[in-house]
């Protein structure tokens, strides 16, 4: 079964949607970037006395060195005028998405190129490198990158004076993960965040691309706002709060998070159930259970989640199932999981991926796997065939 690295998705960043927030376009981005090209052109450069500081939570794998920014950089272009989404005003949020129409659950939304991308780790400064990227953009890409909001702006220092700590508080607050790198896009950013049921859009990097894909990750009618996540939120909404307070400087108020609390006590057993089964599914990768008890976790996990309406990730949860059931030499469980991914994955990231267009050849020849044959055999159960439970379905 894959690691967990390997099947990270863009997901990592720092937009708040609520509190504490500061619109950089209160004052004239036309002067703030001409204050930023004087910054980098004189000799008295401010520089933080840090000898390495990471823009974001990273790994100790990422630095500066592994970073390469190998694709020829493309301009970046704001989204055409179209009918699917609008970039409004929302009270309390500041700027948000909402559909223009009613959208299909899999159907893009949206395709957005970066700005720029740094590196997740750096040596020296971190202005420096977001100044000099600056210093490269049109007027018109200028412009799209002050008029995103920030947060955690230093209380001691004025924005207007501190044009260079403005755009590193953008950064940080609106960088998105992009593998190796970190990205500013523009559009995207305008996503808030909500929590387990309350985000229906997702967000991937493609980098054979240079872009990032929004799809709809359920049906959305016209009028509704698109909200995608910023973290992992199966957990407490205590949890979820503090955390989303400390990392990105706002109380979450989404649908979930604002449920009464007898409502959100039932919820919060939900996710810490669900967290609870991922992780003694998890032991079959550790050889502590075996395949059959690994499909039956899958499923009680698919079972809550469809109480709660989790949605997500499960493109990568019938994977793991097809991973688990071609490694015991199971053609049928195989098959069915993988026919369940495609469908997932295909609403999550889109049927053009690699992660689809290897599964349609596993549906066809699960033998191909390159799991296959690698546990002991078994037949540890498809989707639609639960132990115990009479007429048990795991509806798409």
């Amino acid at each position: 079964m894959p690691s967990q690295a390997e099947r990270k998705r863009a997901r990592t960043r720092t937009k708040p949607n609520v509190a504490r927030k500061v619109k950089s376009s209160s004052f004239s981005w036309e002067a703030v970037a001409f204050a930023i090209l004087i910054a980098a052109a004189s000799s008295t450069y401010y520089y933080f006395n840090y000898s390495k500081i990471s823009l974001l939570p990273v790994s100790s794998e990422s630095t500066e060195q592994d970073f390469k920014e190998d694709v020829p950089r493309t301009p970046w272009e704001p989204t055409p005028d179209n009918s699917i989404f609008n970039v409004v005003d929302i009270p309390g949020k500041g700027k948000g998405v909402i559909a223009g129409r009613d959208i299909k659950q899999g159907e893009l939304v949206l395709r957005d190129r970066p700005l720029f991308i740094l590196p997740r780790a750096i040596n020296g400064s971190p202005i420096e490198p977001i100044i000099e990227k600056l210093t490269q953009l049109t007027p018109e890409e200028q412009e799209a990158f002050f008029e995103l909001s920030f947060v955690n702006f230093p209380t001691h220092l004025n924005p207007e004076e501190h044009p260079a700590e403005v755009a590193l508080a953008i950064f940080q607050t609106n960088a998105v993960s992009t593998g190796d790198g970190v990205g500013i896009f523009p559009t995207m950013a305008r996503l808030n965040h909500g929590c387990s049921s309350a985000f229906n859009v997702v967000y991937m990097w493609r980098p054979e691309e240079n872009q990032i894909v929004v799809h709809a990750l359920k049906d959305v009618k016209q009028g509704e706002e698109l909200i995608t996540t910023y973290t992992n939120t199966r957990r407490p909404r205590d949890q979820r709060r503090a955390f989303l307070q400390d990392h990105y400087g706002f109380h979450c108020t989404c649908a979930v998070c604002s449920l009464p609390d007898d409502l959100s006590k039932a919820s919060d057993e939900r996710l810490s159930k669900i967290s609870y089964l991922y992780e003694k599914f998890a032991g079959w990768g550790r050889q502590e259970i075996d395949g059959t008890q690994a499909i039956e976790y899958i499923r009680e996990i698919w079972r809550i989640e469809n109480e709660e309406g989790y949605t997500s990730e499960r493109g990568s949860l019938s994977a793991d199932a097809a991973w688990i059931a071609a490694a015991h030499s199971d053609a049928n469980a195989t098959q069915a999981w993988a026919e369940k991914a495609i469908h997932w994955f295909t609403a999550e990231i889109g049927a053009d991926t690699p992660q689809v267009v290897t599964l349609e050849v596993i549906v066809d020849h699960p033998q191909r796997h390159r799991a296959w044959g690698t546990r002991d055999a078994m037949d540890v159960g498809g989707p639609d065939q639960a132990s115990g439970e009479s007429g048990f379905n795991l509806s798409k």
